[in-house]
Order: structure tokens, then sequence, then C-alpha cells
């Protein structure tokens, strides 16, 4: 392939990689907008392995690896389940950071000897930066990759003078930027690229380790944000066009809805980087993530036979799907719950918190694939002040997003963030496995408000006594 063809097939997979952003903003466009994505991906990757720059030596292992990794990631897909998805792609992006780290370690030795003069400066900055946001986004993601899948505690852990420890690192990385654009050889410069990639990888351990559970979805996206940045450094380190406007696209994209998100949560995107929430020892009014709150009152237990009652007789129900509606994979009874009050003329609609789940767009992924309609899927500025006017409102294994302390508590560790006003509804119905507290290791007075009831138990299995109950 000439190199006019292949600049051309680059081309045309930016214009899918764009196109493909647009469609993956809306529901009902986002099957579309991933195979748009895939295709591009396909066009950018056949153009890279049979343009140029490839010869014949090289081809047979670039085709090699191409199947072990494709192997590799068909198999994930086969047997990675929805509610494994977050932690999945944190781990994707940590595998996007430790090849931009690979990438500018073999592109500094291959290339040091070869330039010279402000074309050797410019190409060892980009070796730097990109190593530098490699190693962050690598250990970053996996420590994150831990918090998601319960290896690692969901609680923040805050070093003392942790931002003096920052300020710190950022001087000794300039410091040896300085010392690695000195060197005068590859031995001499190896030794400060190394040592700021020690301290990169320990800052991104760091920065995800303070951030609490109800901040991880952000920080998914962020570290998007940071994978793009890494593989648009990758793409300036080895002249790729392409790859620099993929990792662009990817890293703005991300950057934005991390900056979204805070703002949906009414919250400092720095503040959530330096602290995170469920921060503080545990007290009489805080639990550590996963252990039993206080008591705060008396809770009104339900069985599913009165849960269904009270949805028969409901005129307007809201359904807030959370995380444990995820690990129970209960979608699809709640879809069949659904259709059986819709079918009765019940009207029925579902709240969506920003930060439902472990990553952005958690359950409207999950509700999409039990083909739940997008139309009465709402976010929560849709509907939030629409619970005053409803009759039940349902939480599936939600904790911290529909939790009244963020209003009324200002010493709480969620104070300020807006969330789904539930317990505003005529009889509002938490469906939970325990009293144990959320991701966030927030106390929460709803559980003991006079309207609210608690449905114990394992969701899936609680939604099917529900629904047999609707249907008998």
């Amino acid at each position: 392939m000439s190199q006019s063809l292949a600049t051309v097939a680059y081309l045309g997979a930016a214009i899918l990689f764009i196109l493909s952003l647009g469609g993956l903003s809306n529901p009902e466009t986002s099957r579309r907008g991933n195979l748009l994505g895939m295709v591009g991906m396909a066009l950018a990757v056949l153009a890279t392995v049979f343009g140029p720059r490839v010869g014949p030596s090289g081809l047979a292992w670039i085709v090699g690896a191409l199947a072990i990794g494709g192997g590799i990631g068909l198999y994930a897909a086969r047997v990675v389940k929805m509610t494994q998805m977050p932690e999945l792609v944190a781990l994707m992006h940590s595998l996007v950071g430790l090849a931009a780290c690979l990438v500018g370690f073999a592109s500094y030795v291959d290339t040091a000897i070869l330039l010279e003069g402000v074309e050797k400066t410019i190409h060892e900055v980009e070796i730097y930066i990109g190593i530098l946001i490699g190693a962050i986004t690598f250990s970053g993601s996996l420590i994150a990759f831990g918090k998601l899948n319960g290896k690692i505690g969901g609680k923040p852990l805050l070093l003392p003078a942790r931002h003096w420890l920052n300020l710190v690192a950022l001087l000794v990385v300039i410091y040896f930027g300085r010392e690695f654009l000195n060197a005068p050889d590859v031995q001499s410069g190896m030794v400060p690229l190394i040592v700021m990639a020690v301290i990169a990888l320990l800052f991104g351990i760091h920065m995800v380790m303070a951030i609490g559970g109800a901040d991880m979805p952000v920080v998914v996206s962020m570290l998007n944000s940071y994978s793009g940045w890494a593989a648009a450094a990758t793409g300036f380190m080895l002249s790729n066009d392409l790859l620099i406007v993929t990792g662009a696209l990817v890293g703005s994209s991300g950057a934005i809805l991390s900056y979204i998100m805070c703002n949906a949560m009414n919250r400092n995107f720095i503040s959530v980087i330096a602290g995170g929430f469920g921060g503080g020892a545990p007290t009489k009014k805080k639990a550590a993530a996963g252990e039993p709150a206080q008591p705060q009152g008396e809770v009104v237990p339900v069985s599913a036979a009165d849960t269904a009652e009270l949805l028969r007789e409901a005129k307007r129900v809201i359904i807030v799907p959370g995380y444990g509606m995820a690990v129970a994979q209960a979608q699809h009874t709640v879809n069949d719950i659904v259709k059986t009050l819709r079918d009765k003329g019940v009207q029925v609609r579902f709240a969506i918190h920003p930060v439902a789940g472990r990553m952005p767009g958690h359950m409207n992924v999950l509700l999409a694939e039990a083909k739940v309609p997008y139309d009465i899927v709402m976010e929560m500025d849709e509907i939030n002040d629409d619970f005053p006017d409803t009759d039940v409102a349902i939480v599936i294994g939600a904790n911290d997003i529909v939790n009244p302390a963020a209003q009324d508590d200002p010493d709480s560790p969620i104070a300020g963030m807006p969330v789904l006003e539930v317990w505003k509804a005529k009889t509002s119905i938490v469906m939970k496995r325990s009293m144990a507290s959320g991701y966030a290791g927030v106390d929460n007075p709803l559980f003991y408000k006079e309207n609210n009831r608690m449905l114990f138990g394992d969701a899936k299995k609680m939604l099917d006594e529900v629904l047999g109950a609707l249907r008998g």
C-alpha cells in the first residue's frame, strides 16, 4: 500500500471515529456508533499493517500479535459479565498506559542517536511526556480495577500532607526532565527517564487510592481521558497522524465527560482528584463501606407480595436502578415487571443518576440490554421534580444516589451531591441485601423514614417473586 493510499485510509478512519462518538452520545444510535467505530479501527489497523512503514520481515510478527490480542479480546467479550464491565474498562485503560510507556522507552533507544538539534529536543519532550502520562494511567487504572472488583476497599487512603507530596513529586519530575533533555547519550538519559517513570507510577497509585467510592464513575471517565492523551503522545513519538487524532478524540471526550459528571454531582474536578467522597474515619454517622450502618431509627420491612400490591395500586411508579441490580443481573426481570405494569395502565419510568453504577452510563447499558424502551429512561434533572407526584418509588440496589444526607447533613462526606429525591414519593421501597452502607461508606437516613419500606434479599429473587405476584 502506498503512502498516499494509507493517508486516505487514515482520513476515512478518523471520520468514522468522529461519527462513532456522535452515535454513542445517544442510546438510540449507540449501536450504529459502535459499529462505525469498529469499522474505523479495522480500516486503521489494515492501513497500518499493510502500509509502507511495515516491511515484509515485520509483517509476520505484527499479524501474530494481532491474532493473540484479538483472541484475548474475543475471549474477554464472551466471558466477562455486564457487572464486570467497569473493571474491564479500567484494565483496558491500564494497557493503553503500559503501551505508551513501552513505546516511549523503545522510541528513545531507537531514535536517540539518529536525531540532532531542535528535532532531537522535541522528540525527547514527546517521549518524556508520553511516558509520564502512560505511567500515571497504567498504575492509576490498576488501582481503579482493584477498587471496582472489590480487591481494594472503596474508602479513600489519605496520606498526611498529600498535597505537598504531589507538589514535591512534580518538582522532581521537572528536574529530571531537564536532566533527561541534557543527557549526552542514551545510557545517561535512561536514568532520569526511569526515575520519572517510577514517580509517575507512584503518583497514579496515590491519586486513585485517595479517591472515594462514590467518585469511581468520575475516575473511570478521567482515566479514559488519560488513556487518550497517552495514545496521542504515542502517536507523536511514532509520527502517526491517526493515532494522534484518535488519542485526542478519546482524551478530549473523556475530559468533557468527567467535567459534565462533576457538574452533575456539584463537585469540583480538582477536589475529586485531591480527595473524593467517603473520607475520614468511621464515626457514629459514618461507617466503612460494606459495614453495617449504625441504627438511626426503626426500619419497616415489606414482603414481595406487599410490594406487588403497592405497585398494582399505583398510578405512577419510578424505578431507581443501582449497582445491586447489575450484580443480581435483574434487569430482564425489571423489564418484565415494567411491561406488566404498563399493560395495567401504570405509568412507569426510570430515574438514572449520573454516577449510578461503577462507570458512566452503566445503568443505561444494562437497561438497553434488557430492551427497556429508551423514552421511559430519564436523567436525574428530567425526573427529580416528579417524585412528589409519584405513588411508588422503588430503589433497586442503589444507596448513595438516594441518600437525603447529601441535602440535610452539611457534615456528611456527600454533602452537596445532587441525589434522587425518592423520599418525596408517597411510598418508597428500597431493595437491599442488608443494612450495609453504600460504596461511599455513608449511612442512609432514607431507610428510617416513615414512608419507606425495606425489601431485603437478592434483587433477582425478590423481583421474580414480585413479578409472580403481579401476574397472579
